[in-house]
């Protein structure tokens, strides 16, 4: 597997100056904030995509916007690629190095500037973890929306990088919904600023542009987020199904009737029982599937849209229908939840995919995913944030026998692909990184994509940031 995807030649130039680069940032950062030494290399050589991995030339862990730009500026003057890195959780190889680049490192940038209360905003360094901007504003009752299930680890910066969402996405948005302004850098080392605290800026939606960019268009190293009220009360319930087809048509269901919960997440029967035997959260272990659905709301409110739901419920032949009767309740159904990929880890290795169907396709995809990775000899477990249609089938395969790996990518190819033909996407919050960099022909014409790399161009017209992601190696502009 790890020579099915290609990465661009390293430049031989680069390679023969390597010590020179390295003398010339230990000139522009303090000690503690460069690492080239190849023992201290290998935790930078591979992100949570961990079937590729390379050593990068060397890292630099800046502390402030001004070194960025520094290191920005000395590695555009010299032609040096430039990896950006946050926490390192990327599931699709956004943040795996190659030999001629600078990893550049944020976590050192991890102080949250200023909670802004009356216009519910806060300023955060690009280092700062998801959760911890929720944690320092919950005495207040607010709270930041996504919530990927890494909040724990994932920090906003990558959260932009790839546009991440979460269990709550689906009422509250994604993090294009959340996010007002930043501070960044581009390929040259020059400082701009977007948006900022207003609701809406003038101008071109550059913003748009950067949420979602990959590292393509230059470093975000601060953010204004937004930041909402904690709602008066909350309530998971289980709903337990027959099948993976009942519970994809009652989602859908739902969301015809105009009914919007704050999240409706899916486990099918193996990914049930993964995640029981790791949080003992409580699920049904007699169903074939699982929805979590979380309203929230006044006690008026969530007991009358409970009743909606469970009635549609009823239509697909409901099991099960378990309402959370106290907080410790609560917080482990969504321990089980969010624990799901580190819970498979410990029953077999996997590759995680992140296709988005439209709901009316949810009951077919799921069916055909099953075939597909039955076809190819494998099990997969399938849990996701139904909601919006954003799928995560776990491909479990060993990943010691090389022909299995193979068996697994190939599962993972064509399930994308199938999202995409349902009507769907490759990514939904995971990104392109190297992953699915060679399947963007499958959704995208030629057109498209010469458009797509004419606005990164713009940015970096000598693709020195992130070079061999997203975008298929043949067909780039010289």
């Amino acid at each position: 597997m790890s020579d099915a995807i290609s990465f661009l030649s390293p430049r031989a130039d680069v390679l023969a100056r390597r010590a020179q680069i390295v003398a010339d940032l230990t000139d522009l950062l303090p000690p503690e904030c460069l690492v080239h030494e190849a023992r201290e290399l290998v935790p930078f050589e591979t992100d949570a995509f961990v079937s590729y991995r390379r050593l990068p030339l060397a890292v630099a862990l800046p502390r402030t916007t001004a070194e960025v730009s520094a290191v920005m500026r000395y590695c555009h003057r010299y032609g040096i690629p430039v990896v950006p890195r946050g926490a390192g959780t990327s599931l699709s190889g956004g943040a795996i190095p190659q030999e001629d680049a600078v990893v550049l490192g944020l976590s050192k940038m991890n102080s949250i500037l200023e909670i802004d209360l009356p216009n519910r905003v806060a300023v955060v360094q690009a280092g700062v973890t998801n959760l911890n901007i929720s944690e320092s504003v919950s005495a207040d009752g607010f709270f930041y929306a996504p919530d990927p299930s890494s909040q724990l680890a994932c920090t906003i910066g990558g959260n932009i990088g790839m546009n991440s969402g979460g269990a709550h996405c689906l009422k509250y948005g994604v993090t294009t919904n959340n996010l007002l302004g930043v501070r960044m850098v581009l390929v040259d080392g020059t400082v701009i600023e977007l948006g900022g605290k207003a609701l809406d800026a003038a101008g071109y939606d550059l913003l748009g542009l950067v949420c979602g960019h990959e590292g393509q268009l230059g470093i975000v190293t601060e953010a204004t987020v937004r930041l909402i009220a904690k709602p008066e009360g909350a309530r998971p319930v289980l709903f337990g199904f027959e099948s993976s087809e009942e519970a994809g048509a009652c989602v859908a269901d739902v969301i015809a009737a105009g009914i919007i919960p704050v999240a409706i997440e899916f486990m099918d029967k193996p990914a049930i029982e993964i995640c029981e035997a790791f949080a003992h959260a409580g699920y049904p272990l007699d169903v074939g599937a699982l929805l979590i659905v979380e309203v929230e709301g006044s006690e008026a409110e969530m007991d009358a849209t409970l009743k909606d739901i469970v009635e549609i419920a009823r239509r697909h032949a409901v099991k099960t229908v378990r309402e959370c009767q106290s907080a410790t309740e609560a917080a482990l159904i969504w321990k089980g939840r969010k624990s799901a990929f580190g819970a498979t880890g410990r029953i077999a290795d996997y590759i995680c995919m992140d296709g988005t169907v439209p709901l009316s396709q949810l009951s077919h995809v799921l069916k055909r995913t099953a075939e597909i990775v039955d076809h190819y000899g494998l099990r997969v477990a399938n849990v996701f944030h139904a909601g919006d249609g954003n799928m995560h089938p776990l491909i479990l395969f060993n990943a010691n026998d090389p022909e299995d790996a193979a068996r697994a990518a190939a599962a993972g190819n064509d399930i994308l692909r199938l999202c995409v033909d349902a009507g769907g996407c490759l990514t939904g919050e995971h990104g392109v990184g190297i992953e699915k960099r060679d399947l963007m022909r499958h959704q995208y014409s030629e057109t498209d994509l010469a458009q797509q790399m004419a606005a990164r161009a713009a940015f970096d017209p000598g693709w020195l940031l992130n070079p061999s992601k997203v975008f298929p190696l043949e067909g780039r502009p010289a």
